[in-house]
C-alpha cells in the first residue's frame, strides 16, 4: 500500500506551521519529497549490505533484513527484453537488475574484459547453452549473437517521482489527485517521510528547530502506539 502524498504534505504543513515557522510551497515540497523518497529507497540496499556483513546476523538481524526485503519487494518486477540493434534495450526505471534469463536459462553476467577473453577461446566461448551478458550504458549486450528473443529480466525499479498536484482555485492551491503521484514506499515509511522532509524544509528555511519539532511528533506517535 502506497503512502498518500496529500496526507504527508498536510502533516508537514501542520507541524511546520504549528509555531508559525513558515509555509512550504507545493514546489518546495515536491522537490523535498522526491529527494527523500529516493534517499529512503537507496538506504534499503545499504542497510541490507551492512546487516549481512555483521557476524551472527542470521538470528539477531534476520527480522530486520526480512522487513527491508519486504519493502524492496514492492519494487521488484519482470519484463521481456526487446532487442534494439546490438543490445537488448534498458528500461529507464530500472534501479538494479536481478537475473537475465534466456529460454528459462540464466544468462551469466560478465565484465568487458571477461567477454573479450571468452570470445577468443573456443572452450569457453558463449553459446545458447551458456549465454553471457555485459551491461552497457545503452543496454545489455548478450552473447552469442544468435539470441534474438525470449529474453526475460527480473529487476528492481525506481519509485515513481512523488508529486503533490494541485489546481489553483480562488488564488489557493487545492489538492488535485488527478495530477498527483503518491509515494510508492511501504506504508510504514509515512513518519520517516514526514521527518526527513521537515528536516530539508528546516534547512531551506534556515530553521533547524523544525526537525526537532518533527522528532518530538514522531516520538509522541511511537508512545501512543505502545500504549
Amino acid at each position: 500500500m502506497a503512502v498518500s502524498i496529500d496526507t504527508v504534505y498536510q502533516k508537514v504543513l501542520a507541524i511546520a506551521n504549528k509555531e508559525q515557522r513558515g509555509y512550504i510551497t507545493p514546489q518546495e515540497f515536491n522537490l523535498f519529497a522526491d529527494q527523500v523518497q529516493m534517499d529512503i529507497f537507496e538506504q534499503y540496499f545499504y542497510d541490507i549490505n551492512q546487516y549481512s556483513r555483521i557476524p551472527g546476523n542470521s538470528t539477531e538481524y534476520s527480522d530486520v533484513i526480512s522487513l527491508i526485503e519486504e519493502k524492496i519487494s514492492l519494487f521488484k518486477s519482470q519484463i521481456s527484453l526487446q532487442r534494439a540493434g546490438p543490445v537488448f534495450a534498458k528500461r529507464q526505471d530500472v534501479y538494479r537488475i536481478g537475473t537475465i534469463l534466456y529460454k528459462g536459462r540464466e544468462v551469466q553476467r560478465v565484465n568487458y574484459n571477461e567477454l573479450v577473453e571468452m570470445s577468443k577461446s573456443p572452450l569457453i566461448k558463449p553459446s545458447e547453452s551458456y549465454p553471457v551478458f555485459y551491461e552497457r550504458a545503452d543496454g545489455y549486450l548478450i552473447r552469442p549473437n544468435t539470441i534474438e528473443s525470449r529474453v526475460v529480466c527480473t529487476f528492481t525499479k525506481k519509485p515513481l517521482k512523488a508529486k503533490w498536484g494541485y489546481s489553483v482555485i480562488g488564488g489557493n492551491a487545492l489538492y488535485d489527485a488527478t495530477k498527483s503521484q503518491d509515494f510508492e514506499l511501504h506504508a510504514s515509511e509515512e513518519n520517516n517521510l514526514i521527518i526527513k522532509i521537515l528536516a530539508l524544509a528546516g534547512i531551506a528555511m534556515k530553521d533547524s528547530s523544525i526537525y526537532q519539532i518533527a522528532s518530538a511528533e514522531d516520538n509522541k506517535n511511537i508512545q501512543q502506539e505502545k500504549s
